[in-house]
């Protein structure tokens, strides 16, 4: 870095985010607390800042740390070389980009053998420099050029002496830093990428039919179609290539890299040419392809984020005890059991799907699990055989005058949880089919709590999830289940470890420790039995214990997001108050009557006291909304039921940047395309669906043969569509143990709970 300018001070001008704020947030990091840490319990310190400024933050820092890295390396191997000068360390020391640093340390990196190297062994570099540096005519290039005829050293006339002198000025134009950014940049702001069917491939009709001619300007791709074309080149099918403006661009290395006097003007305009063609356009053209795929990547892993961010947060049904049902066909249907806490009870297999004489003892066996077990609600998978068992298990209540909610459920990733290792350690003895059942039950109970256990990537909820930077993809959803798990908040004594790993400043083998200490003494009754974990000090007590809650525990703070540190703090309001914490906790009318300004002190700010504030209003509340069913349309269970104009309930099961995908009940999802999400532009589909989000869609279109469902929710049109049974276009609130929300019957209603609104 700068040695004037300090690495805050450039973290300031990157983020645009105030000095005090970043000069705190970096202590904070360097000290080692975690970004759901400083943005909840740190708020005085970073001004407020919020978990995406903080990681804004963290990533600039990382960056810089490692473009300093670099810096030092390079710094040291051109001072091993002698050729160090003060301007060129200052030029480097000056450097905020890793792209720059490279430009400037081409020209010293060691190179393999190169046509301008052979021509420096033939003793040809005098007359390159010969050439370069006149400034008169004195003679033509080729009389210049006789005296460097060797027919021992392989130049054997003067256009040989003269070829090899333009392979060295060339190569000293192409380490040019200037000639490389003025390249870079015409490529990128001007440049297309192009995409061609490759010679001898039968042009077919494919997945890639749109780009077997194709371009579109390299800066302004979208994500999907970027990672579609390089796909579809790594598949073998596409040839991919860069449109620039050549002559632009030559025109431009010419006024920078030739005085406009200069005698041998005119070969040295050819020796540029050859410099761009040869050497800069084909590195330049590989940086920006690079540069574009992470650009689309980065793209494609914020929408997965979003994703997964949204079906983590999910609302739960709550503490209630779940069927949960893995259906299938030739193997039959797993059914599992799980009372309120999610703990296994009882698994059967029934096959209602194999024959008329299986049917009523499945029908029996189902109606004895729920009798016997109070079931209150069904979780069918939505994967083979879902809708299938949907309607049996309907039938099956219907006709005992059973009174028991019935929800499809997303099986993403469930068998991916079924065979890991957590899995086996839950459930040794239990079939990984029974395991997937109990998945089921338990998502629908809290899905945050069992889609943890699954590798988030896995759970299928992204665009070109294979195709991006499968480290970049880790980090990112790591750092979102991070956030998720401890927005909502862990109880500390049913989470698993898995759950209990993501808590601020809970390491895998921490998380361990607890869950052994807890099976070895029972539940913890405080925070500050922490303390008693092997390896569990003050630094993680400090970042993990405002995450965490404990029912019916010693504290009654200690079920709340008020952290330990400002326990002293609530217990000067109750005593102001002349009443107990737990009348505090339970009165809001109490609370109302606090001045929070005579609490203010040099640690404690407004931020902190009205989050104190409104904690004390609801401790522990669950800050998820609630729950509501979904049911399809009962008529509607294939594709073959499917007509143009039809109005029907779905689930959306993934968001991209063209548009959302909807589980309507067929076995196959259909796509409301980003131009028929509402009646009005849209860019961000995230910015109208979420993964999850009950919506009600009109079929524009269907393809039998390529199974392929054309969804709409646009609703200027939709008054004329064909209107389903009231029964089965709806969506039903279950009761949780919050507050439930009222049922929404119709179109506009549905929409408007979306964030939609009628056209006039």
């Amino acid at each position: 870095m700068p040695e004037q300018q300090s690495l805050s001070a450039i973290l300031v001008e990157e983020t645009g985010l105030q000095a005090a704020a970043v000069r705190e947030t970096v202590s904070l990091l360097e000290d080692g607390a975690s970004v759901p840490f400083i943005a909840r319990y740190r708020k005085e310190m970073t001004g407020g800042l919020d978990e995406v400024q903080i990681r804004l933050i963290q990533e600039r820092l990382q960056y810089f740390k490692e473009l300093d890295e670099r810096r030092q390396t390079i710094l040291k191997s051109i001072d091993e070389q002698g050729k160090l000068t003060p301007e060129l360390k200052n030029r480097l020391l000056s450097c905020r980009q890793k792209t720059d640093l490279e430009d400037l340390y081409l020209p010293y990196r060691p190179k393999r053998r190169t046509k301008a190297t052979i021509a420096r062994e033939q003793g040809l570099e005098p007359l390159a420099q010969q050439i370069l540096m006149a400034t008169t005519e004195a003679q033509a290039l080729e009389l210049l050029a006789e005296p460097f005829v060797a027919a021992d050293q392989g130049i054997l006339d003067s256009a040989s002496a003269l070829m090899g002198a333009g392979h060295i000025a060339a190569e000293g134009f192409a380490d040019d830093a200037r000639a490389r950014a003025i390249v870079r940049e015409q490529v990128w702001q001007h440049g297309k990428i192009c995409s061609r069917l490759l010679r001898g491939k039968d042009p077919a009709v494919s997945k890639y039919e749109m780009y077997y001619d194709y371009s579109e300007a390299v800066k302004s791709i979208p994500s999907h179609r970027m990672l579609a074309m390089r796909r579809g080149e790594r598949e073998e099918v596409l040839t991919l290539y860069f449109e620039v403006p050549e002559d632009q661009i030559l025109t431009l290395l010419q006024g920078l890299l030739i005085p406009a006097d200069h005698p041998y003007r005119s070969w040295l305009e050819d020796v540029v040419a050859d410099a761009y063609r040869r050497l800069i356009l084909p590195s330049i053209e590989v940086e920006l392809r690079l540069r574009a795929k992470k650009l689309a990547d980065a793209k494609a892993i914020r929408v997965f984020a979003e994703n997964l961010r949204n079906l983590l947060l999910a609302p739960p049904l709550g503490s209630r005890r779940v069927l949960g049902v893995d259906p299938g066909l030739r193997t039959g249907s797993k059914l599992a059991v799980v009372d309120e806490t999610g703990r296994f009870l009882e698994h059967v297999t029934i096959y209602p799907h194999k024959g008329r004489g299986l049917v009523e003892p499945a029908a029996e066996e189902l109606v004895r699990l729920i009798r016997a077990h109070n079931i209150e609600m069904i979780a069918i998978g939505n994967g083979t055989a879902g809708r299938e068992m949907d309607q049996f298990v309907r039938q099956t209540l219907k006709k005992q005058g059973l009174n028991c909610s019935v929800m499809m459920v997303s099986e993403a990733g469930a068998s991916i949880y079924s065979a890991s290792a957590i899995a086996r350690e839950e459930f040794p003895e239990l079939d990984l089919t029974v395991r997937g059942a109990i998945s089921i039950a338990r998502r629908l109970q809290d899905p945050l709590a069992e889609l943890v256990k699954v590798e988030a990537k896995s759970i299928g909820v992204g665009q070109y999830q294979h195709d991006v930077s499968q480290s970049e993809l880790k980090k990112a959803l790591d750092n979102e289940v991070e956030s998720c798990v401890n927005f909502v908040g862990v109880d500390l004594n049913t989470a698993s470890w898995a759950l209990l790993s993501y808590v601020s400043g809970i390491s895998e083998s921490l998380a361990k420790a607890i869950v052994s200490q807890r099976d070895a003494n029972g539940g913890f009754r405080s925070r500050r039995q922490l303390l008693d974990v092997p390896r569990f000090g003050p630094k993680a007590f400090e970042q993990a214990a405002g995450f965490l809650r404990i029912r019916h525990a010693e504290h009654p703070l200690d079920n709340s997001a008020v952290h330990p540190e400002r326990y002293a703090l609530v217990e000067q309001m109750a005593d102001d108050l002349d009443v107990t914490i737990e009348k505090l906790c339970s009165d809001a009318a109490l609370l109302d009557q606090l001045e929070l300004r005579r609490y203010l002190s040099d640690s404690v700010g407004l931020p902190t006291l009205q989050d104190i504030l409104q904690e004390l209003k609801k401790p522990g509340r669950d800050p998820r909304e609630n729950f509501v069913s979904t049911n399809f349309r009962e008529d509607v269970m294939e594709l073959s039921d499917l007509r143009e104009g039809m109005v029907l309930n779905g689930i959306v099961t993934n968001v991209a940047a063209f548009g959302a995908f909807v589980d309507i009940g067929v076995h196959q999802d259909g796509l409301v395309h980003i131009s028929q999400l509402a009646d009005r532009f849209v860019k961000d589909p995230n910015q109208v669906v979420k993964v999850g989000q009950s919506v009600q869609v009109r079929v524009l279109s269907v393809d039998g043969e390529r199974r392929r469902i054309g969804l709409s929710m646009r609703i200027a049109t939709a008054e004329s569509a064909e209107k389903p049974p009231t029964k089965t276009a709806r969506t039903t609130p279950i009761k949780t143990d919050k507050q439930a929300q009222p049922a929404e019957t119709d179109l506009a209603a549905a929409l408007k709970r979306s964030g939609f609104t009628l056209s006039k």
